[in-house]
């Protein structure tokens, strides 16, 4: 039984302007592993399924997401990937052992296909180049292949897969995680360095007007880390535009307390490598500015034990398929939370990933699709995170966990769309047994009313949706209140709040 109410209190006024956020932090990912591609998105034998073979519950679903930007095709598995394996007539495609995850990929889906689809979701593509096995040579031309218009080999072979406008990839990644030992063809950093910078140079050179991501360390555990990112920035700074940042969290010990505080560690990570970064900048004499892509953060832990005992070259095996809980979605609110206001050096993220693999989506073969408790989350940030950054000032009462001090109950994030005249407070209470009382000064916004305040809460910390039964959902009777200027709402113990307010006008 709750015994006490604790009072938090939060100052927002225009004039804390952090940066104008890129939507794109609202990305995700899609990779050649498990079902995220196979009874995943692409699924021809499903009654819902259009006329390339793919899902139309699952591309409703990403849809009511309003994803900007999907990163494809790996991960780990685009560092054995050869791409020419993926276009052309289906029926020639070569089957090809997958070494990343070690399984089979029949190539039924590639690079023209995953474009298709990516339009239909009204998603632009992060797309991926592989610097394990291969190098500048396979990345020109897959570049050639995606965006030179015609009168060139590569060009022209596209326009003869039946695809005759480029598809005007924009951003793509240089490599992934090639840190890692885990990583085919994994780099020492100036070997990494050294190449991507060569990769770079010549993809310049088919297309000048990309935007390339240099592959930072494969998370803060690395023992590299942040030496990676130095000794490669040395290389990449001035042809690369941003610097990848990985990162996932887990709960094993079931200190649910220490777990949502882990956005501190996230916290950390941003500011290291922005401090390097600018560390290189400085050294450069650079009037350049390096930004950050967060092109892999979620959950991650439910699934490994289980992974294990999957069939080796089996196509399109259960892999990764955490089933999360309601814990795991405060943890994924406070990760957007930690980006939001990181949003004047973060520009990118990727949820990662999008379908079935440690994703919001999940699906079963031949039958239903469903939302996952981190879906909300996402969908509430994705929906109404949009406009400008401002700096919370948070006055909290605060607590020690087993690895983090002096941790917030209320971690928030503040979000001005002056072109919609809204005001979005991301509001999460980490107290596990109290409700949290909030003021919050508004002042700043004369005439913003209350639109709602949106709540997801359980009392259960490991309640998980399924397809039969949704047991975390948000509901919109928070009961927030906005009175001369000043905000009050009670924050259910363990929660996710959006509040909502939108500017009125008097009629007179």
């Amino acid at each position: 039984m709750s015994s006490t109410t604790q009072k938090a209190r939060v100052i927002v006024d225009k004039a804390f302007r952090i940066a104008e956020i890129d939507n794109r932090i609202y990305g995700s990912f899609i990779e050649h592993l498990g079902r995220a591609v196979y009874s995943g998105i692409y699924e021809p034998s499903h009654s819902t399924a259009d006329s390339l073979g793919f899902r139309g519950d699952v591309k409703q679903l990403v849809r009511e997401l309003g994803v900007p930007i999907i990163r494809y095709p790996g991960g780990n598995f685009v560092s054995g990937y050869n791409w020419e394996d993926g276009v052309g007539p289906a029926n020639l495609r070569p089957k090809r052992l997958e070494l990343a995850w070690r399984t089979t990929e029949p190539n039924d889906v590639g690079t023209n296909e995953f474009m298709s689809w990516a339009k239909e979701v009204g998603s632009e593509v992060m797309m991926a180049v592989n610097l394990g096995t291969r190098g500048v040579d396979a990345a020109r031309n897959l570049l050639e292949y995606c965006n030179h218009p015609s009168g060139s080999y590569y060009s022209d072979l596209r326009r003869s897969h039946g695809y005759e406008q480029p598809h005007r990839v924009k951003t793509w990644c240089l490599g992934n995680e090639m840190d890692g030992p885990w990583q085919i063809g994994q780099k020492t950093p100036v070997e990494y360095g050294r190449l991507a910078y060569e990769t770079a140079k010549a993809m310049r050179l088919v297309d000048p007007n990309i935007e390339l991501v240099s592959c930072g360390s494969s998370s803060t555990g690395m023992p590299t880390f942040p030496e990676w990112e130095a000794v490669t920035l040395d290389h990449t700074y001035e042809v690369a535009d941003y610097i990848s940042l990985h990162q996932y969290y887990g709960n094993r010990d079931g200190d649910s307390a220490n777990f949502l505080a882990r956005t501190m560690d996230m916290e950390h990570f941003i500011r290291t490598v922005t401090a390097t970064c600018d560390y290189i900048k400085a050294k450069k004499r650079s009037k350049k500015t390096m930004y950050l892509s967060f092109d892999e953060w979620n959950v991650w832990y439910h699934s490994n034990e289980a992974d294990t005992r999957i069939e080796p070259w089996s196509v399109g095996p259960p892999q990764l398929e955490d089933i999360y809980n309601f814990e795991d979605a405060l943890l994924v609110g406070g990760m957007l939370i930690t980006m939001i206001r990181h949003a004047d050096r973060v520009k990118m993220a990727c949820l990662a990933q999008l379908v079935n693999v440690i994703a919001p989506i999940m699906t079963e073969a031949g039958g239903r699709a469903w939302k996952q408790t981190i879906f909300y989350p996402y969908l509430h940030a994705s929906l109404f995170g949009r406009g400008t950054s401002l700096q919370p000032i948070i006055n909290s009462p605060k607590y020690d966990a087993q690895d983090y001090t002096d941790v917030p109950y209320l971690d928030s994030a503040v979000v001005h769309n002056e072109a919609e005249e809204e005001l979005t407070i991301f509001a999460l209470n980490r107290n596990l047994t109290d409700p949290l009382d909030l003021e919050c000064d508004v002042r700043s916004f004369a005439g913003y009313q209350l639109v709602e305040h949106i709540v997801l809460e359980n009392e259960d910390l490991k309640a998980v949706n399924t397809a039969a039964e949704e047991k975390v959902k948000p509901h919109s009777g928070g009961g927030a209140e906005c009175r001369d200027g000043l905000l009050h709402a009670r924050l259910s113990k363990a929660s996710w709040n959006v509040i909502r307010l939108k500017k009125t006008y008097d009629d007179k």
